[in-house]
């Protein structure tokens, strides 16, 4: 196992600059990522030199961030892994439906996070497991995993997604649903609008419509449990598939939700990464039958 680095070029417009002011306005490092360097073997090094925040830097300063290796305590299981992006600080992936983000009580060796610890060992990593967006179980798509801690911090403000839903009924327009959202009463899992929830706000657009449904895009500006699903339903058009929302399962067995693009920023480079992935062949299927 290795240690992740993060190496920066002092510019000369950084000439004289502490090396928390470098951290946080050039390399958008905040207070709170710098003092998770300071856990295990980590640190800031200049030339080998350990460094503090308080430390002057100059023009052609190599500053290099170091973060020791982590322990990965999910136990791995050999599955299919559908890699969308790969480097040494994010892993993409195109989760099927019918499978847990995380392992919980009743699914300890069927998820995402026990094939990703397998394919770590095969290829000599170890990292804790760190989803930067959690689908629903029978929600489909994009998860963006981070390999350490530092790029989890840098990366999640930037992240954006794009779902594709298959709702029942005809949506004609764009439009927002902005809607507060908090538990059912008298349940631990399923969500309602409520005027005491917390704020969420979905936006939506159709793009396609047939057999009594309609294809929508969606994004989000909110991140509540449940939200596209919660707030489609209160809307009168559940999605197709989500029973525990008013949907029918008559033309497909779980939620017709899925998490087709994903956009944000690479930590060390800064640059835009933006992956897209097909919608289902079943989506299609629902607005062809009949």
């Amino acid at each position: 196992m290795v240690s992740t680095r993060y190496e920066f070029e002092v510019k000369q417009d950084n000439d004289g600059s502490t090396l928390r002011t470098f951290l946080r306005m050039e390399c958008g490092i905040t207070a709170r990522s710098m003092t998770l360097l300071k856990y295990g073997d980590g640190g800031i090094y200049r030339d080998g030199e350990l460094l503090k925040a308080h430390d002057t830097i100059h023009t052609g300063d190599k500053i290099t961030l170091l973060l020791p290796p982590e322990e990965n305590n999910i136990v791995p299981v050999k599955g299919e892994l559908s890699i969308l992006y790969e480097d040494d600080y994010l892993l993409i992936v195109n989760k099927p439906a019918n499978m847990p983000v995380h392992p919980t009580k009743q699914h300890q060796l069927d998820t995402l996070a026990n094939i990703v610890s397998d394919y770590q060992q095969s290829r000599g990593e170890s990292y804790t497991f760190r989803a930067l967006n959690r689908l629903d179980k029978d929600t489909s798509g994009c998860v963006v995993i981070a390999k350490d801690r530092l790029t989890y911090a840098l990366v999640l403000p930037t992240v954006r997604k794009t779902y594709v839903a298959v709702c029942q009924g005809k949506v004609d327009e764009a439009g927002i649903i902005d809607m507060p959202i908090g538990l059912a009463k008298g349940s631990s899992m399923k969500r309602t609008v409520r005027e005491d929830g917390s704020p969420a706000v979905t936006h939506y657009k159709p793009v396609a419509y047939g057999n009594g449904h309609t294809v929508l895009e969606l994004q989000l500006e909110t991140g509540r449990t449940h939200q596209i699903r919660c707030h489609l339903s209160a809307a009168g058009y559940p999605l197709a598939g989500d029973d525990l929302y008013g949907g029918s399962r008559e033309l497909i067995q779980c939620q017709a939700l899925h998490c087709r693009d994903v956009t944000l920023m690479h930590p060390v480079t800064k640059q835009q990464i933006q992956i897209t992935t097909e919608i289902p062949k079943e989506f299609l299927q629902i607005i062809k039958e009949g």
